[in-house]
């Protein structure tokens, strides 16, 4: 790049560089190769016979500017997560702030690449700086380690009540997600001393509230970098992408729909056509299983709103926990990866029913029948029968798959392995290999009753090593630095091979976020359409 093409971030010395990617988890060394530029260093994605989705930004130790930073933001690893075909490479390379912003409005600017984190952090780092320059002595001597102190020990009880006696999920949260919180909790307490130091200068307690706002909003912002639970401002502001419709306008099921095997090749898109497709929200009564569940997105593809309408297989995909259906919709751009696949292949796509598995944002009635809830029954015959009843869909099972995310995966294994005869095929998205709320002994109390044997009844791993389905599919999904979780997600694909399943186990660059998600569902999609008849193989 000349420099007179350089932006002003571009032509930022190397230092600012370093401390910006620090705050953001990016590890930086070797030496200066010109101005604006650093050596970063990353260290390479393991290489088997497994298929590697990974995103491309360079190779390691070669030179990066600013704009090599703004990429690795999205790329940050962090720590251990959840959930033999070719490898794939997915992602681009960021030019510039100008073009990123290009096109753009505030509410699809990137809070997991782009200038936002970077700006984010640079902000916090100016804010923390602000907080602990006090012109008193007794300030640097007393209040600073005292206010860190405060932070520790609120975090650490933190700590302690989440994952020793609430237990609301059944794995650990992550530590860097404590150690952020301990720091936006230190500028916070630190509030106290700066305004105490000052009374009588209004300006300068102003501006400390702006300070340590910047450092909780720097933190919050790296905590999302974790899980990218909001991929862009929009997500943040609950903001969707998406056509939203009321139900009542969706048009009703035909007696004559267009139908055969693959939809595709015998599917003409009229003129007409809308050029998306649109989301509408609905309650899926729980008449045979008594389950209470949150009302359900559902995705319409664009061929769905013509007429004469084609009959269009089905995809229930489920959210993990905590969660709510609509994080499909944000952290997991749902709308814009079907949207996408429709602009390919006429307007076709499969109708996406976000069913709600567990009943509040904290709840895990663990996708079985039990005193927990009857959560089982209602994704095996509920959702399936009020489908078929209400929208133009395949009745046929052939047509039918269930996905999910973290326990969504879990709960997607689940029903393909209890109801092979609904749900035959299936993405097991980071998913446990068997139902938990933690611990085992925990889980039996809770769900079964302290009964082994009931819990082997519904469990995966058991049924696969009992039962054959030569008539079932599907992908397993974890992401590359799921250290914690691969061994098991393997276990269970090699489980499913054994029992006849057609299985794939994939790997997506990251963590146990939606980062992986997002980009395995859209990934997925080809094989997913060819599978339920929408496409020729």
């Amino acid at each position: 790049m000349k420099p007179s093409q350089r932006t002003p971030l571009d032509r930022c010395r190397p230092g600012v560089i370093v401390t910006v990617a620090w705050m953001s988890g990016i590890r930086c060394g070797g030496s200066r190769t010109d101005r604006g530029s650093v050596h970063l260093h990353r260290r390479p994605g393991p290489h088997s016979r497994i298929r590697i989705l990974r995103n491309a930004t360079g190779r390691r130790g070669t030179p990066a500017t600013v704009p090599d930073v703004l990429t690795l933001l999205a790329e940050k690893r962090s720590g251990p997560v959840r959930s033999t075909p070719p490898s794939r490479t997915v992602g681009s390379k960021i030019s510039g702030i100008s073009d990123i912003l290009q096109g753009h409005t505030l509410v699809d600017l990137s809070l997991l690449s782009g200038p936002i984190p970077l700006l984010v952090a640079a902000t916090g780092a100016a804010g923390g700086v602000w907080l602990l320059t006090g012109h008193a002595g007794w300030f640097r001597r007393r209040a600073i380690p005292l206010c860190a102190a405060t932070a520790a020990i609120l975090t650490g009880c933190l700590w302690f009540w989440v994952e020793r006696v609430w237990r609301p999920l059944p794995d650990p949260i992550p530590l860097t997600v404590y150690l952020w919180t301990a720091l936006a909790l230190w500028a916070v307490a630190l509030l106290v001393p700066r305004v105490l130091i000052a009374p009588r200068r209004a300006w300068a307690a102003a501006v400390s509230v702006v300070a340590a706002a910047a450092v909780v909003a720097a933190c919050a912002v790296q905590v999302n970098l974790f899980f990218a639970a909001y991929p862009t401002v929009g997500a943040a502001l609950g903001f969707e992408h998406v056509t939203r419709i009321d139900f009542r306008s969706v048009p009703p099921p035909t007696p004559t729909p267009i139908t055969g095997r693959p939809l595709e090749s015998i599917w003409t898109p009229p003129a007409d056509m809308p050029r998306s497709g649109a989301v509408t929200s609905v309650n899926i009564p729980g008449d045979r299983s008594g389950f209470h569940a949150r009302r359900a997105d559902i995705y319409l593809p664009p061929a769905y709103f013509t007429d004469p309408r084609p009959q269009l297989p089905v995809l229930v995909l489920l959210a993990g926990q905590p969660g709510q259906p609509k994080d499909w919709l944000t952290g997991g751009r749902l709308g814009t990866t079907m949207d996408n696949f429709a602009h390919h292949h006429g307007g076709l796509g499969p109708v996406v029913v976000v069913a709600d598995a567990t009943g509040s944002t904290w709840d895990n009635p663990l996708c079985v029948d039990s005193p927990l809830g009857h959560a089982a029954t209602y994704l095996a015959e509920d959702v399936p029968t009020w489908t078929k009843a209400h929208l133009q869909v395949d009745p046929d099972p052939g047509g039918w798959a269930i996905g999910g995310l973290s326990l969504g995966g879990t709960c997607a294994l689940q029903m393909a392995t209890n109801y092979p005869q609904t749900y035959p095929t299936f993405l097991d998205l980071s998913g446990d290999p068997e139902p938990t709320l933690g611990d085992h002994q925990r889980t039996l109390d809770a769900a079964f009753g302290g009964n082994q044997a009931a819990f082997t009844r519904v469990n995966p791993l058991d049924l696969l090593a009992e039962h054959r389905y030569p008539d079932s599919a599907g992908v397993f999904v974890v992401g590359s630095h799921d250290d914690e979780l691969k061994p098991s997600i393997r276990k269970a694909c090699d489980a499913a091979r054994q029992a006849g399943m057609d299985v794939t186990y994939v790997e997506v660059r990251g963590g146990h976020t939606f980062a992986v998600w997002s980009v395995a569902l859209a990934t997925e999609m080809n094989w997913l359409a060819t599978r339920l008849g929408l496409t020729p193989s």
